[in-house]
């Protein structure tokens, strides 16, 4: 242990996830008002790519959307819960294809419409900024592209004393 928590400072990132929560709560709210019950903003980008591509596996899936298997896996757990996809044997025994239920496919055409709609709001965000959030991110990934966030942590690292 060292001589102080540093937990006690404020959280750099707290606002950003704080920021990132309640928008997707909202748009979750959009999906309750419109009837849609147990559907998730993050479910609305597998859904539509499978609805475009048909059945892919989990790793597949993940590649196409360029997120990690893991989170593309825990996504799909939560989906199948709510019976928007069902999974069958892949191509080989390590493997599962995962598909729209008639449940999940019956929502794309509103999730394509909000995702359209989500994506116009940023766009009229960022208008309304001083700093588009969109460019901030693009700027903050060159940044961390000609040096990367371990390399910068490294830099700052006291390691505790033995």
């Amino acid at each position: 242990m060292t001589s102080s928590d540093p937990t006690v400072l404020p959280d750099p990132w707290h606002s950003l996830h704080e920021l990132l929560a309640a928008m997707d709560a909202e748009i979750e709210q959009v999906y309750v008002e419109r009837g849609i019950k147990g559907v998730r903003p993050r479910f609305a980008y597998p859904l539509i790519r499978l609805a475009h591509t048909g059945p892919l596996t989990i790793r597949e899936l993940a590649e196409s959307l360029n997120r990690s298997h893991s989170a593309i896996s825990q996504t799909i757990a939560a989906m199948r819960k709510e019976d928007l996809v069902t999974s069958e044997p892949g191509p080989d025994a390590r493997t599962r294809r995962i598909n729209l239920t008639e449940r999940g496919r019956s929502l794309v055409p509103f999730l394509e419409a909000e995702w359209r709609a989500t994506h116009a709001t940023v766009a009229e965000l960022d208008g309304e900024t001083p700093h588009a959030m969109t460019a901030v991110v693009e700027e903050v990934r060159r940044a961390l592209e000609q040096r990367s966030m371990r390399d910068r942590i490294l830099h700052h690292l006291a390691e505790p004393p033995q």
